[in-house]
């Protein structure tokens, strides 16, 4: 049966997360009812990442199978006539029978904001945490130089992953201030349930001076997630890329076009980013 990828962007903040769950107003099953209406038949939409509940997407990336012939153009246009305001496809493509929007994925690129100001935003309050302290994000680079590559990560895990390993190859980390907000980016193989949001909750405890940086390499070896202390808040988060082989051809990731979102997380203003 042929087989379709969608690039899809949503707000997370009135979703219970990504995966369809009974009773409650998931993307999964919101984009699978859009789809089904196009498509004049039933479809399962599969995604690259199941996001938490109030963790937002510029680019999810999903795929599912259909009988119904129509263009790119179609599918677009289509489905987001069927979507809420909150959720939209950018772009849709054939893709060959193998392609599988999460285990076909190589990379995965996680933004998580932080407002670093005296005051809270009216506006950013749905996209940041809020942080008063002043964060240092050299302090908070030395800190997270220590979590990357091939890692057991129980200590930034949530209690309920399922997930069979917690290692994972965390790739890079960059960590930026741009006035008063501060972008913390991760490129990893995969990300376990939690763990941007518990890393992020580590670096700004170091960022704050609350912990010095050698702790992050203290909580990786202990592999105890009761002593890694906070989680960050869901607002904060965005999957902002996942990356595929070539030989699929899927659309490159674009920039945004909202400040919020559009923080650079390498070499533009000032701070610092590194990897594997």
């Amino acid at each position: 049966m042929p087989r379709v990828a969608l690039g899809v962007e949503y707000d997370g903040t009135d979703f219970f997360g990504w995966q369809t769950q009974r009773d409650q107003r998931s993307v999964q099953s919101t984009l699978t009812a859009a789809v089904g209406k196009v498509a004049a038949e039933a479809a399962t939409v599969h995604g690259a990442g199941r996001t938490d509940t109030g963790v937002h997407a510029l680019r999810q990336v999903v795929h599912f199978d259909t009988r119904a012939v129509r263009t790119p153009r179609q599918w677009v246009l289509g489905i987001n006539s069927n979507l809420p305001d909150d959720v939209r496809v950018h772009w849709a493509r054939d893709v060959a029978e193998d392609f599988d929007a999460r285990r076909s994925a190589i990379a995965r690129r996680y933004r998580y904001l932080i407002l670093n100001a005296d005051v809270a935003s009216a506006l950013l309050r749905r996209r940041v945490w809020w942080l008063r302290d002043r964060l240092d994000c050299a302090a908070m680079t030395r800190a997270a130089q220590a979590l990357l590559g091939e890692n057991d990560f129980s200590a930034f895990r949530a209690a309920g992953c399922q997930s069979r390993t917690p290692m994972r190859r965390l790739d890079s980390v960059g960590v930026s201030r741009h006035g008063t907000l501060v972008a913390l980016e991760f490129v990893a193989n995969a990300f376990l349930h939690h763990m941007v949001r518990n890393l992020v909750g580590v670096l700004a405890e170091v960022g704050a001076g609350r912990a010095p940086p050698g702790w992050a390499a203290d909580l990786l070896a202990g592999r105890d997630r009761t002593a890694a202390g906070v989680t960050a808040p869901a607002a904060g988060l965005t999957l902002v890329d996942v990356e595929y082989p070539e030989r699929f051809g899927l659309p490159a990731a674009s920039a945004p076009d909202f400040p919020a979102l559009a923080v650079p997380p390498r070499g533009a203003g000032a701070g610092e980013a590194f990897g594997r």
